[in-house]
C-alpha cells in the first residue's frame, strides 16, 4: 500500500493541475495522512475561508497558484504563488481567498511517547 495516494507513482505531474478551484467551494485532496503527518492540496474559490482554529502539529503552506491569506496568531500574511508560511501548533489560524488559489498543505505532528 502506497503511503503517498491520489497520485501517480513515477510520473512528473503538476501539483497545481491535480485539484480545480470550483466556484463557491474549498476543494481538497489528500495526498498521505498519518500519525505523524498530513498532505493536502487546496483549491479555494474566491471569497471562501476557512475559520480560525488551531493545530497540534506545526502547518506549512506552499501557495502553488494565485494568492492566499493567512491569518497567525492575529498577524495577517499574504502568499503568492512559490511562497510558503509556517503556522506554528497550537497558534490560532485561519485561511482566506482573496481570489482563486491553490496550496499545499503539509502538517506535522508531535509523536506522542
Amino acid at each position: 500500500m502506497p503511503y503517498i495516494k491520489n497520485l501517480p507513482p513515477e510520473q512528473v505531474v503538476s501539483l497545481a493541475g491535480q485539484v480545480s478551484a470550483q466556484p463557491g467551494q474549498i476543494v481538497s485532496r489528500t495526498l498521505a495522512q498519518n500519525e505523524a503527518v498530513s498532505l493536502t492540496l487546496f483549491a479555494f474559490s474566491r471569497g471562501e475561508e476557512i475559520s480560525t482554529h488551531d493545530s497540534r502539529g506545526d502547518a506549512m503552506v506552499l501557495v502553488l497558484e494565485g494568492t492566499g491569506q493567512f491569518t497567525v496568531g492575529g498577524t495577517v500574511y499574504r502568499c503568492k504563488a512559490g511562497e510558503t508560511l509556517v503556522m506554528p501548533a497550537e497558534i490560532p489560524h485561519a485561511v482566506y481567498a482573496p481570489e482563486d488559489f491553490k496550496m499545499l498543505l503539509t502538517v506535522v505532528f508531535p509523536l506522542e511517547k
